[in-house]
């Protein structure tokens, strides 16, 4: 029998960063939401542990520990102690590399959620958590795919602010934005600025409620630096602010994926298909960003 899980596109629509710690790690403070684009993970059994990939950029990652779907499987395994049945898991990879849409934590997740489900049915959400959270910043918000506040280095979570359907258009100019890179050229270029939160509410009530709260009061301190190591970045910003369904343009994460949130999904259906037929050389998706999906 052959199991299948979505893992999301993770969106930054803040990212508040401050300097590193003596550990070199920088806190950070953020709204993460989810999309209802992603990749998707499947799980079957097998002769012997295998890992495949397939999808657009399933070519572009690794199939070994250096894969957060493998290094998840490790670690799960070794949390359960003894022998597992062998299984074969395969990543349909949909989603760029390297952007700023925490692809690899939300396939990680989507794998710990389908081998909990397989080998050990009675592991306890908070188990699964500790290890989630154990392969990276990302990694327990991206579990779950639901929208969350994180702090410190991303292990403290607290529930998000009510949001409305958020429909948006997700833009990359098919570049890698490496996130080692962005911080350091973030560290290189300006004093930090700090991790605080903004002031926030209980519920947002419309896009443009949110729209609004997220340019008055917060900024993701990555988009500079990203922008200045690669300036096609710039040119996806400089293009969807202009357009007239675009209520906030942003990056996300360390980038190279930005993100324009519109009043409705006419409205994103509209962007997204001019930029496609302007920028055909781009990966462009039309979404709603919330979540779980």
């Amino acid at each position: 029998m052959r199991l299948d899980a979505f893992a999301p596109a993770k969106v930054n629509l803040f990212l508040h960063v401050g300097g590193p710690d003596a550990a070199g790690y920088h806190p950070i403070s953020s709204l993460m939401v989810f999309a209802d684009v992603g990749d998707t993970v499947s799980l079957q059994p097998a002769d012997a542990l295998r890992f495949e990939t397939t999808g657009r950029f399933g070519g572009d990652i690794p199939v070994d520990d250096g894969n957060l779907v493998v290094r998840a499987a490790t670690a799960l395994r070794a949390k359960l102690g003894g022998p597992t049945p062998p299984f074969r898991l395969l990543l349909d990879k949909a989603l760029p590399i390297a952007a700023g849409l925490g692809g690899g934590s939300s396939d990680a997740g989507a794998a710990l959620r389908l081998l909990r489900d397989a080998l050990a049915p009675g592991l306890s959400d908070a188990d699964l958590e500790a290890v989630a959270g154990s392969l990276g910043a990302d990694g327990a918000a991206c579990l779950w795919g639901a929208p969350v506040i994180a702090q410190g280095r991303g292990e403290r979570l607290s529930p998000a602010p009510v949001l409305p359907a958020l429909n948006a258009v997700l833009v990359n100019p098919l570049i890698p934005s490496p996130t080692g890179a962005v911080y350091r050229a973030y560290d290189a270029a300006v004093a930090a600025q700090g991790e605080a939160m903004p002031p926030l509410l209980d519920r947002l009530e419309s896009v443009e409620e949110v729209s609004a709260w997220l340019a008055g009061y917060t900024r993701n301190d990555l988009q500079a630096p990203a922008v200045a190591l690669e300036p096609r970045i710039g040119q996806v910003l400089d293009l969807l602010a202009d357009e007239p369904e675009t209520l906030l343009a942003r990056m996300s994460g360390s980038g190279a994926t930005c993100f324009a949130l519109c009043a409705g999904d006419i409205e994103a259906e509209g962007l997204a298909e001019r930029i496609e037929q302007m920028r055909p050389d781009w990966w462009v998706k039309r979404c709603r960003l919330g979540g779980p999906f």
